[in-house]
């Protein structure tokens, strides 16, 4: 399977957020490490992956998963 590889400032213009909302309100709490985007050769740098984000945008919001691991 083909992935296509994003950059934030890419994300954004794709999504239509801004890249500070992405970097400081979305990864991590809805974008995940490993599933929504990698960290090429354990750099730094962050790049999405953006059919798993296309998907999970269209799919309905699931309370449950979300507080997994809320106490």
């Amino acid at each position: 399977m083909s992935q296509t590889y994003i950059t934030t400032t890419e994300l954004a213009e794709r999504i239509k957020y801004d890249v500070r909302t992405i970097r400081n309100r979305l990864k991590d709490s809805v974008l995940l490490e490993g599933v929504h985007y990698i960290r090429p050769f354990g750099g730094r740098k962050i790049l999405y992956i953006w059919e798993r984000i296309e998907k999970d945008m269209c799919r309905p919001l699931n309370v449950d998963l979300m507080m997994q691991g809320v106490q």
